[in-house]
Order: C-alpha cells, then structure tokens, then sequence
C-alpha cells in the first residue's frame, strides 16, 4: 500500500513587524514624557492607598483591626497580584468634607484559593466607611462587572453607613445606596457566590448586605444592627450595650443572622478562604481559547515600546501620527493579527488575533493618515483617527460576524469622530455611522475597551464608550474623553463667549481674547484628563501601556466565567 503524504502547507504571513524605533529621538522624548507622567499617577495613586492617613490607619489597629488594604494583602494567594479597579473613584471631591479618597472602599480583582474573585473592602479609615455618593456607585460598579462576567464576590465589610451629610445623593435613586442590596438578591438568583466577612461596624441600611449574601461570617468586637445604641435610646428609650444589641456572639447564638464567629480578623480571612476553596465549577463560556504557554506566545515585541508610541502632550501628539499596529503588535499572541479587509475604510483597523491563548476581534482607530479610493474614483487621504463611512460599514460587519462567531471584541480607542462636511454627508455618514454604533450596542460577546488616546463625540459611541457596556473599560495616562478636543471646544466656547459680549456693547482686545481662551482652555483640558474621568467612574482602572496585555489578559479570563451568550439579535440595521 503507497503512503499517502501530506502536502507541504505555506506559511501565513500574519504576524506584525514593527516600524518603531524607541532609540530615535523623538521615540526617547515621548517615552520621557510619558515615564513622567506614569511617575505623577503613580504618586497619586501610592497616596491614595493610604485612605485616611497615618493617623486613621493608627486609630484602626488600635481598635486591633486591619486596614482594609491589609485585609485584602492577606485575602489573596500568596505571590498573585491585586487588580484595583476604580482606585481613582471620588478623586478631587468632596474637598468640603475633607476628602474620600478611592471613595472609602477597595474593589478589585484578585485570585483567593485558585478562584478569581471580585473582592469589596470598606475602608474605615475614611470617614468611619461611610458611604458618599461615588461610594456606592463605586460598590455598583464593582458588583455590575462580578453579573456580567458571573465572578464570585466577596464583601469585607467595616462601614458606618450613609455619609449623612450627603444623605440625598446617597439614598433613593435607581443607583444609589438600595441598589446595593437589589444586586444582591439578583447575583444571589444568577447563581453568583457571594461571601461577606464583618470585620468592624455594619450599621443601618447596610445591615442588609451582608445578611442578603449567601454565607456570613463576623468577628468579636464587631457590630451588626439597623440602629446603633444611641438610636436605640434616642428612639424607643431603652439602653443597651453595642454588644449586646448587635455583637458577634449575640448574632452566632441568639438571632442566628451569622453563620461563623471568629476571634479576629486573621482568623476570619482564614475561615473566608476556606468557605472559596469549596465553592462548584459551574459551566464555563464558549468562546475559543488555544492552549497558551507564557513564553512561546508572547509578542514579539516588548510592551515598554509603547512609551515612546505617543506624546502625552495633546497639541504634539496630534501632529505626530503613530501605526496603530505597533499597539496590537504588542498585546496579541506572537504578534499575529488576521486583518479583514486591510484595504478597505482603512481608517479603522479590524482583525483576528488571541490574546493569552483567548481567540479575539479587535477594532482599533488608525492614527495615520490614509490613502483611500471612492466609488467615482477619486483618490483622497483620509485624516488617522476619524470615522469615515467605509471604516464604519467594515466595522459594522466584522462586529457582526464576531458576535456569529462567539469572538470576543476587543476596542482600542484614539478617535476625533465621524468626518463631516458634504462629501462625508453625500457619502451617508450618518446611515453608516448609525449602522456600526447599533451594532455595537447589540452585540452580545464580551466588550473590553481600551482608551489610548482621545475618545470624543460619537467616536466614543461607536467604539463601545461606557454606555455601551463595556465589561471592562481602560484607560492609558494619554487618555482623553470629551465631546471634542481641547483646541476645538476652547475655540467654540470662547467665539460664544465674545459673541454674548458684543451683544451687551462690551468689545475685547486681542489680549483679552487670549485670556478668555488660555482660561478656557485648561478647565476644559482638566476635565478631559483620565483622572476627572477615572473619578467618575467613566473608566475602570488608568492602566500602565506596557501592562495592557495582561490587564486584558484577567479581563478575558473574567469574561470566560460566564458561561450564558444571548442570542445575537442586530436589530434592524441601516444598509
């Protein structure tokens, strides 16, 4: 019998060379600018960890507790590595009450007996734990990231409640303080673990949390009631001890609300990890992932290039274009990305790659200007960073066939917006821009954004901002969000300006008009910075660009967890 042999196969040249000289002078200026102002964010960041300050953390271990960080430091497996998110919440406000740094409470991800979990630690070294307004949008957030990805959720709870003083933006809207309790229940019917452990006070509204979780475990010395002991008096006359109202050994024997008493806060965490270290396997989701060795499938390139990508100064980096395939060349496995329709609405790059072994879309905004052919044949270049109506139909379709697919999407944005002007009009701009943000908002694959640089106007909608549900959105230092650009809304806002002023007889000088737009210009440019955003809960976590790959890699992994895919249903698109 002949042996049949197996014809030799060619080899798929898809993997990404790199352009980018981090030696070249302005390739060194750029990754100064950017190392300096990693080295600022940085700062801000090791001093928003201290919470309340020296003196809080003091007053906490002489009531013999931990701080919340140090409770989440001895949560996690030995050697893994906390991912914050949201450490930036409530940043800048507040001023008038001193302050709530990360908004009094510690949310992340982290990995507690082999399991990844979500994990909410109260920080009662601000304000006692209480909740402001950005705190429990912040705890929401935490829990709306642990329901679309199904992550197991654990509570540390050392809280005195509502920040009373802000009682009204705290307590009754559709997302705020109650909301918090509405998700637990829900998670609770998804399936969801969740486990609280009260290490400290656990006053009023909050009673309810921990209560409304699936097991809950309480240490001596700790406090659980819906009125403390001088409520109780004040309101129906009778005095107790806080022990005696609501203490560990009260719950563990007599209301039977706890199901462990420990002695302490070590031993609690002990007991937490062990209750982890038993939870099921539910099923897990469908989305492709190859096997993946760390060292083999790395990129072939090193992410501390992307230092020297891009200037952190706007005004610079508009000038200095940059191959956002230098990006993906750097985040995906080997370097290897399948671009679809690379000569097509090149404006907008879409590709296949894996990232940490998980087969992913990627849509990404090309910086560079590009050379593009229209249906009459006239050639033109079309400006890097803006949407045109080939980009946003090529996209719409790749988005489309990635959710047939069952293929994570992967956005990466650096965008002006949608171009404007007659042509743009005549080419039906607005029917394919329509078309690609109706896509995005019904996908039902994973979304994880990443901002890079700008994300103005509808650009943000169209490469799934926040209020396309994301399930995780980053964002680098270079970060910028607005409706539009610095330069643009200064323009704008200071010709509206001079305009109301010649209308009531008042003409300016030059220098004047310079004032107004210098002034104009910095409020603005201060709320298009990643940290007003990240504040604001607009962002997830400000990312370090040499650490993207492995932040997507744990959001991707997080993502798997849930095993459920609705069924795609675009709805009626614009053709």
């Amino acid at each position: 019998m002949t042996e049949r042999k197996t014809p030799d196969l060619p080899t798929l040249r898809n993997q990404l060379a790199s352009k980018l000289d981090p030696n070249h002078h302005r390739s060194r200026s750029q990754a100064e600018s950017m190392m300096s102002l990693l080295a600022q964010i940085r700062e801000q960041e090791a001093e928003l960890r201290q919470g309340g300050g020296e003196k809080a953390i003091d007053a906490q271990h002489r009531k013999k507790r931990l701080t919340a960080r140090e409770r989440v430091s001895l949560l996690l497996d030995q050697g893994t590595e906390f991912f914050e998110l949201s450490l930036f919440a409530a940043f800048g406000m507040y001023e008038e009450w001193g302050g709530a740094p990360a908004a009094g409470v510690v949310t992340g991800l982290g990995r507690v007996s082999g399991r990844l979990c979500m994990i909410v630690a109260n920080d009662a070294t601000v304000k006692a734990g209480a909740f402001f307004p950005m705190t429990a949008k912040k705890v929401l957030r935490a829990q709306h990231i642990a329901m679309e990805n199904r992550i197991p959720t654990l509570y540390l709870v050392d809280s005195a409640g509502i920040f009373l003083p802000l009682q009204e933006d705290v307590f009754p809207d559709q997302d705020d303080f109650g909301r918090i309790f509405r998700n637990n229940a829900v998670m609770s019917a998804m399936g969801i673990p969740q486990i609280t452990a009260i290490m400290g006070m656990c006053v009023a509204g909050g009673a309810y949390l921990p209560v409304m979780t699936d097991q809950v475990l309480m240490t001596e010395g700790s406090g659980l009631f819906l009125a403390g002991p001088a409520l109780v008096q004040a309101a129906i006359g009778q005095k107790y001890s806080a022990e005696e109202l609501g203490g560990a050994t009260m719950h563990a024997e007599i209301s039977g609300t706890v199901d462990f008493k420990e002695p302490n806060d070590h031993l609690c965490i002990a007991r937490l990890r062990s209750l982890v270290g038993r939870l099921g396997h539910p099923g897990r989701a469908p989305f492709d992932r190859a096997a993946y060795n760390a060292e083999d499938d790395a990129p072939r390139h090193a992410g501390e290039d992307l230092y020297a990508l891009l200037d952190p100064n706007p005004a610079k980096a508009a000038v200095n274009a940059y191959d956002m395939r230098e990006v993906i060349a750097r985040l995906v496995d080997r370097s290897e990305f399948d671009e679809y329709r690379p000569g097509y609405g090149r404006t907008l790059l879409c590709g296949y790659a894996r990232i940490g072994g998980y087969s992913v879309g990627i849509v990404a905004n090309q910086k560079v200007p590009q050379p593009q052919t229209s249906h009459s044949g006239e050639k033109r270049v079309e400006f890097g960073g803006v949407i045109y109506a080939e980009s946003a139909d090529k996209a719409a379709r790749f988005i489309l066939d990635c959710n047939q697919n069952l293929v994570p999407l992967i956005f990466l944005h650096d965008v002006n917006g949608f171009m404007v002007g007659r042509d743009a009009e005549w080419s039906g701009i607005i029917r394919s821009g329509a078309k690609m943000v109706t896509a995005v908002a019904n996908s039902v694959v994973p979304k994880i954004s990443v901002i890079v640089g700008g994300s103005f106007g509808a650009g943000n909608y169209a490469m799934c901002g926040k209020a396309y549900d994301p399930r995780f959105i980053f964002a680098w230092p270079t970060a910028r969000y607005a409706v539009m650009s610095g330069d643009s809304a200064a323009n704008t806002l200071v010709e509206i300006r001079i305009r109301q002023l010649e209308r009531d007889g008042r003409k300016l000088s030059d220098e004047e008009k310079q004032e107004l737009f210098a002034s104009t210009k910095a409020t603005y440019d201060e709320q298009t910075d990643c940290r007003y955003a990240a504040a604001r809960l607009w962002v997830d976590a400000i990312i370090d660009p040499a650490k993207t790959r492995e932040a997507l890699m744990l959001a991707l992994e997080a993502a798997a967890l849930n095993p459920d895919v609705p069924k795609f249903n675009p709805g009626i698109l614009q053709t």
